[in-house]
């Protein structure tokens, strides 16, 4: 049953407001007399520009899930799936997204006039699904000639059907996707095309954002800081990136796509963090790696240090074999090194502020780098020090103790454990994401900075 809802004189008068806001703002710089002027109040009749709107709409799709966005050349299908249409589930979903969700529309940009005028909303429904509901108010409204408002309504309601038969494109992306047991036919597999789930991630933006960016936000974070009472919930979205898609021409993807100024965010997604239940902070003890220390008695560090050791005792040849396993061991101990770094990272922060903490302060520079986000003071001494290099000369003179004895270590195997460390792979990824992290947080305090000065200005 067609709804009723909303009169057909209301949405007349919302139409009509509508072409005059386009006509005054094209027509503003024309004298009336201009032939261009009377151009303009022929094409801004309703009855006119109704007819050249259902025309252009052809050129615009509205969609839920858009395929520029997987690659911008690609030309494939796109899809309107309403949150209705789809089956419910327990994941996040297109499915989730609320009654007013924001559909996007993908086509000529130059048509786009249209679909604005589609997204005029009278009692808090706009045109479109008004149109799709078959609204015979709006029908009404559109002409007093019931037969040209039926082809109308027939033609704005196309806005959301797919140009053609579903079809991918070679620049889509493509999965097969086994359904049966058999992996070696070929009957048991389909074939899905992913598309770009536009009304979803435009909902995810605009939330994000508000948790970001609006004044209720910055009141609770104020509040935190502070250590005052907020209404409001702090939500923290940490490791967040931001894809651009379109470069300097967002609208080439899609209307959403331009209004984000090309910007869609994409939530961290990495590993469970290390079960830090029986890993305790070092306290008590001014170095980790004193001999045995804190890292030389791990079960592991032991074993490995103890079978080196043996071998090394045998005093093997110093050919290729030896040097092979050597380096083998070497590299399970800087393994062991590695686990031991990332374990005391996911301690609380800032443990080694604690008055027991006798550390070196480079060892507390390495394994508490999370003091440095509310440490003032530390991070600054943390960034102006090359305590990296100090680790690795650390970890060279404990190698060569705990290998000691019977063996005589020296100037030779200290140069050979430091710059083993030096270039471990593992190790330099920790590195780099350590310095990936200051950068980051260096960033974030910048702008923390200058919008307190901008507070402190208003």
């Amino acid at each position: 049953m067609p709804t009723m809802s909303g009169g057909w004189q209301e949405l007349r008068e919302l139409i009509d407001a509508f072409l005059k806001e386009r006509f005054d703002t094209k027509a503003e710089k024309l004298a009336t007399d201009d032939p261009k002027y009377q151009a303009l109040v022929e094409q801004f009749q309703r009855e006119n520009w109704l007819q050249d709107a259902a025309r252009r709409v052809s050129q615009l799709q509205v969609v839920t899930h858009s395929l520029k966005p997987i690659h911008p050349d690609a030309k494939g299908s796109n899809l309107y799936a309403p949150p209705e249409s789809l089956a419910k589930h327990q994941g996040v979903g297109s499915h989730v997204l609320p009654a007013d969700f924001d559909g996007d529309v993908v086509g000529n940009a130059a048509a786009l006039d249209v679909y604005k005028f589609l997204k005029l909303e009278c009692d808090g429904k706009s045109l479109l699904e008004r149109v799709l509901e078959g609204d015979t108010e709006l029908e009404h409204a559109l002409s007093d000639i019931p037969e040209q408002s039926q082809a109308w309504m027939n033609a704005f309601a196309g806005i959301t059907e797919p140009r053609g038969e579903h079809a991918s494109h070679t620049l889509a992306k493509q999965v097969y996707w086994m359904t049966g047991e058999d992996a070696a036919d070929d009957d048991d597999f389909h074939l899905l095309a992913p598309l770009y789930a536009t009304s979803l991630a435009h909902q995810v933006f605009q939330t994000l954002s508000h948790d970001r960016f609006s004044d209720e936000a910055k009141a609770t974070r104020r509040a935190k800081r502070e250590g005052d009472f907020a209404e409001q919930n702090v939500h923290d979205y940490p490791d967040l990136a931001v894809q651009k898609m379109g470069g300097t021409k967002p609208q080439n993807i899609s209307q959403l796509n331009s209004e984000r100024v090309g910007n869609n965010y994409l939530l961290a997604s990495l590993p469970p963090s290390w079960n830090v239940r029986d890993i305790r902070p070092p306290l008590k003890v001014e170095s980790v790696l004193d001999d045995p220390g804190i890292f030389g008695w791990r079960k592991e560090v032991r074993g490995l240090v103890g079978d080196l050791k043996r071998f090394l005792d045998t005093k093997p040849n110093t050919d290729m074999h030896t040097r092979d396993l050597r380096d083998d061991y070497t590299a399970m101990i800087l393994d062991e090194l590695a686990l031991f770094t990332m374990q005391m990272h996911g301690l609380p922060p800032g443990w080694s502020a604690d008055e027991n903490c006798r550390l070196a302060i480079e060892e507390a520079f390495w394994l508490d780098p999370g003091r440095a986000r509310d440490d003032r003071e530390f991070r600054d001494a943390r960034n102006s020090t090359n305590w990296p290099d100090e680790i690795r000369r650390r970890f060279a003179n404990w190698l060569n103790a705990a290998l000691g004895g019977k063996l005589p270590l020296g100037d030779v195997e200290f140069r050979h454990w430091h710059k083993e460390l030096a270039r471990d792979a593992t190790q330099q990824r920790l590195l780099d994401s350590d310095r990936r992290w200051m950068e980051t947080l260096m960033d974030d305090l910048e702008s923390l900075d200058d919008w307190q000065e901008e507070e402190a200005n208003e």
